[in-house]
């Protein structure tokens, strides 16, 4: 056993040595030989910004706890990092600081790299990458060009945000106010190639798939399925005169309530249609409007919420049932890229066409109404209640001015107007998906080159294998304006694989959602020839992965879009990528601020802040440490740089340790939740370490501990016994089933209280402090793995891995009582306690629940009806 000193815990030097252990002997590198049952725990990989933030610490804690302990449990366990390392950001930053993109981000890694390495979590290094080398991306590369003779990736025109400045695609989010977010240049709505894959292709079974993973939360699943909209309806086919009554190319309508057709008043299409295109030609007016609604972004959002425009294009749509001619309308809130660009408008029944039907003056018309009116209100029909009459699902609808379908329901109306459109070939029956399939081009410099060869003779050419990986050249000049490699002629410039001619390379990148889409294969396959080989099904699907709500939808989608893809190639076998998925909450802080003259505020950190608390602990007051002066409490709210109220993570390791931060992000609230961070709460958890790590060195400076005699224990001791392995069952249970780490720390917490009152120095009181000492160390390993690394070699265990110890196990003999506290009741109220025997018999404890003093007091005078004896808990007298 290594000397003991009593010297107070000092958790750099703790933390140090711990990890200089770990370090040499690779303490958490794995392979696929083991005879243990795998386990692949993992967190979103980060992008490497230059510095961790509290979510970082936060997410990567949780997947650490998990992993850790599963090690104890008897896994062999996968916990692998990397690096999400293209995208914008690092061209933003290149920008700010006059460097290369490339530059920057594998500066960002090394310190990022050493920010986790410091906080100690049991990651194989062995395993890591950055998406933006090479060596990763060069299968991603060959994923696509096999994608493309499979006919699943594809090229084609798509109407996109373009920002006029920067001369890049934006993405939705990146949108503001009609605005780019980085030039503020008004966004243009272009026209342009662009590279998709065939997510729709895979909509059925991603929407089927969902039933499949029980360990992942509804809310991610239902967010899912709303994105993939499987609807069932009709496809409708109206055709189109224009002002002088030749017939045009016929437009095709998809719905889901064709039992509305007949109150179809106008049709409604978007500005990019080749309809729209066609009548302003001779009309300058539309030609006006369509040139405005280029302006602007092109997300559903915003278009549900703009002010509803269109214009009269002349043309005029054929009802396939009436014959009766209705116009068409360009309106603003139709999107070329959704369904056929067409939209059969209702405004009888519809809130969205009710609305501009009104204010163009266009007719509406009621073809539903209600089955079984309950009064005149509801025999009247109005169309600004048109909820009343199409919305409720709960109540029977018949139609109503709508020919020879009157009187039939919906589901009759469906298939009456199925059945004719199809025998007429005016329509057929459709399922449509609101998913799109996946863009995945970008005009950016700072990405995967997308491996396409354009040739004069040949057009676009899948760059053959034996050419990969295009490499993205990194030493470059980078402005902001345009991407480098569309600047250089020499980079675009080869030869057509197919014919030898002169030919240039694709200069767009992907989207970034293509790395964040397979990584977690890579993690299994290091130094594979292809992107994932057979180890890939021996650790996949994972089996837990960790990651924000946030990721829901696109993150999550394209995950198990590309799993299927890496299936349908036979790299992998499993249907879906990950079998339990936790969605942590955020992490938010106070914010502090002062108003200015003009309105803006200037956001103060909470470490530059002094605040003045209630007895509840509620912030009260908060003054400027800089000058004394008041500031305004602004509330809770998640951390970020625009509110200035983000922690350093490092600053609070360097202050406390990371056991410390560790500890306090699993105590202050369930992972699923948002944790407010609260300094005074950090304290807090240091204390308790400190009071831990004191009782360890007090407890193993007296000297080994004799062997535990269960026989020999007293009934403190038995008590003290069975507090330890109550807490055993409780915090294995908080790990392994319900992920509550907090119950888990309070649960030890309660522990050392209760042993902190033992003061038995006996041979057997030491057995008995030793093995509950011994059992809070490896309960809190997962959360404080160096202090207790260090604890478990003053406890007498040298040199030894406490991640291969097992995790300690309940004694069902320890948990057996001698003897019980029984809670006396007279007519249901308490009035005292009893403790019997474990096997005393019931007259026993009949008898002594009546003469306990206060119970007898209360059944002075009255009569006993009846003795209700709950076992173990209660004794209940009825007497009156």
């Amino acid at each position: 056993m290594p000397s003991v000193e009593n010297t107070a815990y000092d958790p750099q030097q703790v933390e140090t040595a711990a990890q200089q252990y770990w370090d040499a002997t690779r303490a958490f590198e794995v392979d696929e030989t083991s005879d243990k049952p795998k386990y692949y725990c993992l967190s979103m990989l980060p992008y490497p910004s230059g510095a961790l933030h509290m979510g970082h610490v936060r997410n990567y804690t949780i997947g650490d706890v998990i992993s850790r302990y599963k090690r104890m449990t008897g896994h062999n366990v996968l916990q692998p990092m990397g690096w999400d390392a293209f995208g914008l950001p690092a061209e933003n930053a290149a920008i700010k600081n006059n460097t290369a993109p490339a530059k920057w981000t594998y500066a960002n890694i090394d310190h990022m790299r050493s920010q986790l390495k410091s906080l100690g979590y049991a990651i194989d290094w062995s395993r890591e990458f950055a998406t933006c080398t090479p060596e990763y991306y060069v299968h991603e590369q060959r994923m696509f060009t096999r994608l493309m003779r499979k006919g699943l990736a594809y090229r084609r025109n798509a109407v996109v945000n373009w920002d006029p400045v920067d001369q890049t695609v934006l993405a939705n989010e990146q949108v503001i106010d009609g605005r780019g977010w980085r030039s503020g240049a008004l966004v243009e709505k272009r026209e342009i190639p662009q590279w998709f894959l065939r997510i729709t292709d895979y909509a059925q079974e991603l929407l089927d798939g969902l039933d499949e993973l029980d360990g992942w939360p509804d809310s991610v699943k239902t967010m899912q399925r709303n994105w993939i909209g499987r609807s069932e309806g009709l496809e409708i086919q109206f055709d189109v005169r224009d002002a002088d009554g030749a017939a045009l190319d016929p437009l095709r309508v998809f719905t889901t309530r064709p039992d509305t057709v007949m109150g179809v008043s106008f049709v409604s299409i978007a500005g990019e249609h080749p309809l729209a295109q066609h009548a302003a030609k001779n009309n300058p007016a539309l030609a006006e409007l369509l040139a405005e609604l280029k302006q602007g972004g092109v997300s559903e959002a915003e278009l549900e919420t703009q002010e509803k425009r269109g214009m009269d294009t002349g043309l005029k749509a054929i009802h396939p049932i009436s014959g009766e001619q209705v116009p068409i309308w360009v309106a603003n809130f139709v999107l070329m890229g959704y369904g056929t660009g067409a939209v059969m408008a209702v405004p009888g029944h519809d809130q969205r066409d009710f609305e501009f039907a009104t204010k163009y003056g266009l007719p509406k018309k009621q073809v539903i109404a209600l089955k079984h009116p309950k009064n005149d209100d509801e025999r009247t029909y109005d169309p600004d209640r048109w909820q009343d009459w199409y919305g409720d699902k709960s109540r029977e609808i018949e139609l109503v001015n709508s020919a020879e379908f009157d009187g039939l329901d919906f589901q009759g109306a469906f298939e009456a107007l199925a059945e004719r459109f199809e025998r007429k070939a005016q329509g057929q029956r459709r399922v449509n998906y609101r998913l799109r399939d996946w863009g995945v081009s970008r005009q950016r410099y700072w990405g995967c080159p997308i491996p396409v060869i354009y040739c004069g003779q040949c057009g676009a050419v899948p760059v053959p294998e034996e050419q990969l990986p295009v490499l993205l050249p990194e030493d470059v000049q980078f402005t902001g304006t345009g991407s480098p490699i569309k600047a250089d002629p020499e980079w675009r410039k080869c030869a057509c694989p197919e014919c030898g001619a002169d030919a240039e390379r694709e200069t767009d990148t992907f989207d970034t959602f293509m790395e964040s889409s397979w990584y977690y294969a890579r993690y299994t396959s290091p130094g594979a020839r292809e992107a994932v080989d057979k180890r890939g099904n021996y650790w996949l699907p994972v089996d837990q992965y960790i990651g924000g709500i946030e990721h829901a939808i696109l993150h999550l989608m394209y995950f198990r879009f590309f799993h299927k893809l890496l299936r349908d190639a036979r790299m992998v076998d499993s249907n879906e990528p990950a079998k339990n998925l936790l969605c942590q909450g955020m992490v938010i802080a106070e914010t502090f601020y002062r108003q200015n003259a003009d309105g803006s505020k200037d956001w103060f950190n909470p470490a530059d802040v002094d605040v003045v608390r209630d007895e509840r602990g509620r912030i009260t007051g908060a003054t400027l440490r800089g000058d004394g002066q008041p500031v305004v409490i602004g509330g809770t709210e998640k951390m970020s740089k625009s509110k200035n109220n983000g922690v350093d993570p490092q600053a609070m390791v360097a202050k406390y340790g990371a056991d410390t931060v560790r500890l306090f992000s699993m105590f202050a609230a369930p992972p699923e939740q948002s944790l407010e961070w609260n300094e005074a709460g950090v304290d807090g958890m240091a204390r308790f370490l400190r009071r831990l790590w004191a009782m360890v060195q007090k407890h193993a400076a007296e000297g080994s501990a004799p062997v535990l005699d269960v026989a020999a224990l007293s009934a403190e001791q038995k008590a003290i016994r069975r507090k330890t392995h109550e807490t055993i069952g409780k915090v294995g249970d908080d790990y392994g089933r319900r992920h509550a780490f907090n119950t888990a720390i309070a649960a030890v917490m309660e522990l050392l209280n209760v042993l902190a009152k033992f003061d038995d120095a006996g041979a057997q009181g030491r057995a008995v402090r030793q093995e509950a000492l011994q059992a809070a160390v490896l309960l809190l390993n997962p959360i404080t793995p160096h202090a207790c690394h260090a604890m478990w070699q003053l406890l007498g265990h040298g040199e030894t891995l406490l991640e291969d110890q097992p995790f300690p196990q309940v004694d069902a003999s320890a948990l057996v009582r001698d003897a019980l506290t029984l809670a006396v009741q007279v007519n249901g109220k308490l009035r005292g306690t009893i403790e019997v025997a474990a096997d005393a018999a019931r007259e026993q404890i009949e008898a002594l629940a009546q003469a306990e003093p206060n119970t007898a007091k209360f059944l002075e005078g009255l009569a006993i009806r009846k003795v209700i004896i709950v076992p173990g808990k209660i004794v209940n007298i009825v007497a009156g």
